[in-house]
């Protein structure tokens, strides 16, 4: 009496509780003592020091009033580091989103862009608790790297204006194609103290970073052009003078207008602001995890995003994610865990609370040429030049993800170029996999040791009326059209088909619905059909179309399954003769 052996259980995966715990406990947990404290600090504090011009110049080019851009710091760099999923993420205002941004604020306002902020943030939260965040990691490098660039690009001639001094008669268009020739019309009226200061606040930084590489160079160009410009009376345009100020304290959280129809006229905004969010925090923390060896939980990340950009819009900030330059500042300043990024939120906010008027004096073209170096330093140089090399399938999705970026709208630059590199997936794939096949015309005689299958995965099934196949590869529907013109190839005098499936690690259902044709050609004439090395979900898959036994007979290598094809028939043609026999006496 034979035993049912029960099937193997699976490793049972983490819990949601593991899942979205957030790493501020995880370290807790592991111990923080008074060392750990003090390396955080410093490590905040210079992040802080990064942040501080970075998030006003963020804003100001956004639309928005450098206020914003500090409201946006504080609250995302003290919510992202308090539930993220990553120990080292420094979350804030991004390069990244200056175009959505600017855009949203030019088509539905202030309050719009505060309204698509909180949706975004809600689409977030759903995001991660859905855990769908690692797809979103799926996104082809060329797609980033083009976009990033084409983000670049946008930025240095929104600038463009600020670092000149120019003084243009009417509003600044936004696309780039309307945006130079009023450029070009308005240079004749080019300030000359306006370039000088905005030249020489690109020189510091740049000149730091290759001299002093410790100093916070983005900093020092700032205060030392408010100093400039604060003693020398010099005529340019400064925050004091275009905005009035910065509070001295946080804004009371509120909500912006919200009906059916303003929610339905921001959604697109909103989707970009989560798409592009959910890609660029991620991206920072994979950054991070290199940088340290650490991993993220990449759900847990988009939720504590979420809540971020939702808290943020309630206190008039813009958006938040998570920012790369920000977060390796704070990888190299030796930050211990997420409390370096609470401290670094914290310290921007005693800045509101004790120098806000300083910031009066810092002048416009400072904040551009800040800017300016931003966008030379996102453009990854090198990644292009190797993509460019590597293949024209690589060199089409990186430029077609820059030119619409640039020339037309980044949600549709990011949608285009991952279609393409789909695409480009999906060739590649198709032409790995493969198919072999192997019917002999006349048996010949073999030891049975040498009934084995060959290193060129082919085996001589021993029998002209049986044929094998053996399929190499990811088979799906990519590689169905090979597949198919191999089967119309068969002819009706094989009684007998084996397909081998040791080769193949997954397979989907335009493939196996090939193959339930495949089975029901065989059988419909009359032969046998054997499947042989299916692994455990291929062969599920394979249940669900409808290719049970006694339909398909399953073996576990080809061997086995040349001995019982070639027993079924001996059996057929000892039967048939027998038949014959009867009949004919």
């Amino acid at each position: 009496m034979k035993t049912a052996t029960p099937p193997k259980s699976r490793a049972a995966g983490p819990g949601f509780v593991e899942l979205f715990t957030p790493k501020l406990i995880t370290v807790l947990r592991e111990g923080y003592g008074l060392a750990q404290l003090r390396a955080d600090a410093i490590a905040g504090l210079t992040v802080a020091i990064v942040a501080l011009p970075l998030s006003m110049a963020i804003a100001i080019a956004s639309g928005a009033s450098p206020a914003q851009g500090l409201y946006t710091a504080i609250i995302g760099g003290i919510l992202v580091s308090l539930l993220g999923g990553s120990r080292f993420q420094i979350g804030g205002p991004a390069g990244a989103f200056i175009v959505l941004v600017a855009a949203t604020v030019q088509q539905h306002g202030m309050d719009g862009l505060l309204l698509a902020t909180i949706l975004a943030g809600l689409m977030l939260v759903v995001i991660g608790f859905l855990r769908l965040g690692t797809y979103i990691k799926f996104i082809p490098y060329p797609v980033t790297v083009g976009f990033t660039a084409g983000i670049a690009v946008i930025i240095f001639a929104s600038q463009i204006k600020d670092l000149l001094g120019l003084k243009l008669s009417g509003g600044e268009p936004g696309p780039l194609l309307e945006k130079l020739p009023v450029i070009w019309d308005a240079l004749p009226g080019t300030d000359l103290t306006t370039v000088v200061l905005s030249g020489l606040t690109i020189v510091v930084i740049v000149g730091l970073k290759h001299l002093k590489p410790h100093w916070p160079g983005m900093l020092i160009a700032v205060a030392c052009a408010a100093m400039a410009t604060a003693m020398l009376d010099l005529p340019v345009s400064t925050i004091g003078s275009v905005f009035g100020g910065i509070p001295g304290s946080l804004p009371i959280p509120s909500l912006p207008e919200i009906s059916a129809t303003k929610m339905q006229a921001v959604l697109p905004n909103a989707i970009a602001f989560a798409l592009l969010g959910a890609i660029e925090s991620l991206l920072s923390a994979v950054v991070a995890d290199g940088m340290t060896g650490r991993r993220h939980r990449s759900n847990c990340e988009l939720v504590a995003q979420g809540v971020a950009n939702v808290a943020s819009g309630l206190f008039g900030g813009i958006c938040v994610t998570g920012t790369i330059a920000r977060t390796a500042t704070n990888v190299r300043s030796k930050a211990h865990g997420p409390v370096a990024g609470i401290l670094h939120g914290v310290f921007l906010l005693l800045f509101i609370l004790i120098a806000a008027p300083l910031a009066s004096f810092i002048p416009l073209a400072c904040l551009a040429g800040v800017l300016a170096v931003v966008a030379w330093n996102m453009i990854e140089r090198h990644a292009i030049i190797t993509l460019l090399r590597s293949s024209r399938g690589d060199a089409a999705v990186l430029l077609t993800t820059l030119l619409l970026t640039v020339f037309r709208d980044l949600l549709e630059a990011i949608v285009v170029g991952f279609a393409l590199g789909s695409v480009l997936f999906i060739r590649r794939m198709s032409n790995i996999a493969d198919v072999e096949s192997d019917t002999p015309f006349v048996a010949e005689d073999r030891a049975d040791s040498q009934v084995s299958v060959p290193k060129d995965g082919t085996v001589s099934a021993g029998d002209p009326d049986v044929v094998v196949f053996r399929i190499s590869g990811v088979f799906f529907f990519g590689a169905t059209a090979a597949f198919g013109s191999v089967l119309d190839r068969i002819g009706d005098t094989r009684r007998a088909l084996i397909v081998d499936f040791s080769a193949v690690p997954f397979l989907d259902s335009t493939a196996a619905n090939t193959l339930a044709g495949l089975v029901q050609k065989v059988r419909g004439r009359g032969g046998y059909i054997v499947f042989c090395g299916t692994k455990h979900d291929i062969r599920r898959d394979l249940f669900v179309h409808g290719m049970k036994p006694p339909l398909v007979h399953y073996e576990a290598d080809i061997d086995q399954a040349v001995t019982w094809a070639n027993k079924r028939l001996d059996k057929t043609v000892n039967a048939t003769a027998g038949l014959a026999d009867k009949h004919h006496a």
